[in-house]
């Protein structure tokens, strides 16, 4: 049965509530549904990867170069598609959040940083970064 209107006002209002008391908490609720999302996809992606081995397959046996090809650039798409899938899902975001979040936590200066996108030296600093706030804080 749906809401109606009022309810649903009334829901956006709780919502806004919620975020503007603890965004933290209201971020991990979101998440969380992102999570499923992803995970969603990853298990689509995984059943198309098996109809392209049908297809593929299906191509070989037949001696259907065409279809064999097909079959082929199935598995390699839905491949793709499920492990951005599940490294999305493992981050618990998007790649939008979790790119607006790393920016958020550069310093202005990080251009080779930003350049760097995401290289395991610049997470390596970015840790060390954090841990010295936090030991100064703790001081």
């Amino acid at each position: 049965m749906p809401l109606s209107e009022e309810e649903q006002r009334l829901l956006e209002q709780m919502e806004q509530a919620l975020a503007a008391e603890d965004p933290k908490f209201a971020s991990t609720l979101r998440g969380s549904a992102l999570v499923a999302r992803s995970r969603r996809q990853a298990l689509l992606a995984a059943l198309v990867f098996l109809v392209g081995v049908v297809v593929l397959m299906t191509g070989a046996v037949g001696r259907l170069t065409l279809v064999a090809v097909v079959g082929f650039l199935l598995m390699l798409g839905s491949a793709y598609a499920c492990v951005t899938a599940l490294r999305r899902a493992q981050r618990g975001g998007s790649a939008e959040e979790e790119a607006a979040a790393a920016a958020s936590r550069r310093p202005a200066g990080g251009r080779a940083a930003e350049r760097a996108g995401g290289s395991f030296m610049s997470r390596m600093e970015e840790r060390w970064r954090r841990r010295r706030d936090d030991d100064e804080e703790q001081r």
